[in-house]
């Protein structure tokens, strides 16, 4: 369980997050939806540990993360969080195979085990024709795909996405979607995802709505 308190981030004199506090249940599917600035990403960056705040707790299943530092919050992330943006952050120079497997090579796994585990991922993806293949020679779908492929590489608990199908079609909107439920069913992920996709949003388990800074009840969004 993910569990953050009285949040407040400040950029400047600019207070992004205003004491926000959001519980998240292991094997959940919770969408984090409002307008732009409304500190969706801000507030996922630091539950990711990505960011820090100003005051408050991040706790993972007891776990206060916040308070880990250097190499110790990197092996904590690296293990424990999968990360998909909008925008893949593939290494362009890098194979398919090779994007996948590097998480798991920064965690210490051995380069046997880190490739067999990625050539496994991307076979369950549908994308076992495409090992060797760099990302501009792929669609947006199948690079964003191979993007939840190395979230998963290192079996975290929970996978974090930030506008995941923002940059994709309606097709492959659908077929991203659809994969982030079989992978909680099948594979047991906690799911955080900020997004400004209804359909996305309207099929998760809970919806978190943002506005100026704060966790708002839906029939207050304007």
């Amino acid at each position: 369980m993910i569990e953050a308190k009285n949040i407040i981030k400040r950029y400047g004199n600019l207070e992004v997050l205003k004491g926000v506090s959001v519980t998240i249940g292991d094997g959940e599917i919770v969408s984090i939806v409002g307008p732009s600035g409304a500190g969706k990403t801000t507030l996922l960056q630091i539950i990711g540990t990505l960011d820090k705040p100003e005051s408050g707790t991040v706790t993972y299943d007891g776990t206060s993360v916040l308070q880990l530092k250097g190499k110790e919050l990197a092996r904590f992330r690296n293990k424990n969080i999968g990360f998909v943006f909008q925008f893949h952050q593939l290494l362009p120079e890098f194979t398919m195979l090779e994007n996948v497997a590097i998480p798991a090579l920064i965690g210490g796994a051995k380069h046997s085990d880190a490739f067999k585990r990625a050539g496994e991922l991307l076979d369950y993806m549908g994308l076992s024709d495409r090992l060797d293949h760099k990302p501009a020679q792929l669609s947006g779908g199948e690079r964003q795909r191979v993007a939840v492929a190395r979230a998963l590489i290192n079996k975290p608990a929970v996978v974090l996405a930030d506008e995941p199908s923002g940059s994709l079609d309606t097709a492959n909107k659908q077929e991203l979607h659809r994969l982030f439920f079989t992978l909680r069913d099948e594979m047991k992920q906690t799911f955080v995802i900020v997004t400004h996709d209804e359909s996305l949003a309207g099929n998760s388990d809970r919806i978190l709505h943002m506005r100026d800074g704060m966790i708002v009840e839906p029939d207050s969004v304007v």
